[in-house]
This record gives structure tokens, sequence and C-alpha cells, in this order.
């Protein structure tokens, strides 16, 4: 009968498939980000150099 109780409590017992769902979604997210990032690295770049091209010529006058 413990054998029988065991496998029935394994069955119930969720908190495996809670963190295997974090997991996934973390992971989705994560994903997601670094494919934005890929996107909008190029406008980054040209805003930093704008904005480090404005400051240097607002020191030199």
């Amino acid at each position: 009968m413990k054998l029988f109780k065991l496998k029935n409590t394994f069955k119930k017992d969720e908190d495996g498939a809670v963190t295997v769902d974090w997991v996934v979604l973390t992971a989705a997210i994560v994903g997601i980000g670094l494919i934005v990032l890929n996107v909008i690295r190029g406008g980054i770049i040209e805003a930093a150099s704008d904005i480090r091209n404005a400051l240097t010529t607002a020191i030199d006058q």
C-alpha cells in the first residue's frame, strides 16, 4: 500500500511542473530580450554617438 500512496503523492505533486514552467518562461523572456536588443542595437549606437558628439561640441565651446 505504501507504494501506491507514494505513486499518488508523486502524481499529485505539482512543484516540479511549476519550476519547469518558470524556467521555460524565463528562457523565452531572455530570448525575446536578446532579439529586441539585436533589432535596436544600431539605433542605440547611433544615439550614443550623437550624444557624445553633442557633449564634445558643448565642452569645446
